[in-house]
């Protein structure tokens, strides 16, 4: 017998009490109506969906937005039972959901853990007040304390943390406390995502920036903090495994490797993506049209071209620290990376970019991104190795 095909499913909440000033995701406030009407539709498109899939087994789920924990916690239930009840999942499944402590408490946390849920994403961004209010949170560090001891309670094993360097009025100190605060936790987190904040064209900080009242750290400060962020964690015994992440040994979150290795992964949701036999596509965004007919938004239809398929391989697989496989691309494309890429991995390798390492497992070759090509990689730069 022929073992399933593996596939990820992420599926998209888009609601929040809030949206905060740095956000350009789809998110936005939503009535208790149209939330239930969006779960509904939820459910309708993957009991749907999961019929185009019955050759798959589920490795991984992401619950993302937005932020899920608004929704109430039988309707995550709902949508749990639905997935088992319509795709075959992995005993093994990873399965995460975000979680912001301004709408979370011990009991939702409960429900979720009962509902399958294994691994949660926790975002608090920073432990200082002043910058969460700058940012727009709304929460506070003593309520991120508060689910932190409650998810470990309840008996979550696997917890990540956001956090977020470069924001308005942070200083390295204040980053350096947010760290550590994190770091002393009776039970720190087995996982840490830590991103520079990048501001985005129409978001409230956009417009602050361009009037002059949004007060961030220069780039020398910004640099520091991207350096101090590395120390710290290895310190404390975090692996840096992508290029804002960092694990503690075996907790890589695998649905987001999944995204950098190219697995197949299927969206749910208003504008959710998805990615499945090398065609790339997408729901629509609008919020109406979906609950009309949640089967009937798919649009953005990409086949990929060979090349298309090379060129992700390279730039989304040198997001992993360990770099990408020259004899993995070859057993996928049937020619080398070196007669496709060779002149292009020559020039960054002379210009401090690239290098080749060995990998502790495999023993095999990797090209990977150097310091400085991480570097670069941070502020949105990896598509320049290509061309």
């Amino acid at each position: 017998m022929t073992e399933n095909k593996k596939l990820e499913l992420y599926f998209h909440i888009p609601f929040c009490v809030r949206k905060c000033l740095y956000c350009d995701f789809l998110s936005a406030p939503g009535t208790r109506a149209q939330i239930e009407a969006y779960m509904e539709a939820l459910l309708t498109e993957t009991r749907k969906r999961a019929g185009e899939y019955t050759d798959r087994t589920v490795t991984s789920i992401f619950l993302g937005g937005g932020t899920p924990s608004v929704v109430p916690p039988q309707k995550i239930q709902e949508l749990m039972d639905t997935v088992r009840g319509s795709f075959r999942l992995s005993k093994d499944a990873e399965i995460t959901m975000e979680v912001n402590p301004g709408t979370a408490d011990a009991e939702r946390l409960a429900a979720y853990y009962e509902a399958g849920i294994n691994r949660l994403s926790i975002g608090l961004q920073s432990a200082d007040e002043k910058e969460l209010s700058a940012l727009g949170r709304i929460h506070s560090f003593s309520d991120f304390l508060n689910i932190w001891e409650a998810g470990r309670r309840t008996g979550f094993s696997n917890m990540s943390v956001d956090l977020m360097s470069a924001i308005p009025g942070q200083t390295i100190a204040s980053w350096r406390e947010t760290l550590l605060k994190v770091l002393s936790l009776k039970y720190p987190p087995e996982h840490i995502s830590a991103y520079s904040l990048i501001v985005e064209e129409g978001t409230p900080f956009a417009s602050l920036q361009k009037e002059g009242r949004l007060p961030l750290p220069d780039e020398d400060s910004e640099r520091l903090m991207y350096e101090e962020t590395g120390r710290i964690l290895r310190e404390h015994g975090y692996e840096r495994y992508e290029i804002s992440n960092y694990a503690k040994p075996g907790y890589a979150c695998r649905h987001n490797c999944g995204y950098w290795q190219r697995e197949d992964y299927l969206g749910l949701g208003i504008g959710a993506a998805s990615l499945v036999d090398n065609v790339r596509f997408q729901n629509g965004r609008d919020l109406d049209r979906y609950l009309e007919a949640p089967l009937g938004c798919k649009e953005g239809v990409q086949s990929l071209s060979v090349t298309e398929q090379m060129e992700e391989f390279v730039f989304l697989g040198l997001r992993m620290i360990r770099g990408i496989s020259p004899l993995a691309f070859e057993r996928t494309f049937g020619v080398s990376m070196e007669k496709v890429y060779g002149p292009v991995i020559e020039r960054n390798r002379k210009d401090g970019l690239l290098y080749f390492r060995e990998d502790e497992e495999t023993k095999e070759g990797r090209l990977a991104l150097t310091e400085r090509g991480l570097d670069l990689s941070n502020y949105c730069m990896a598509q320049f190795l290509l061309s």
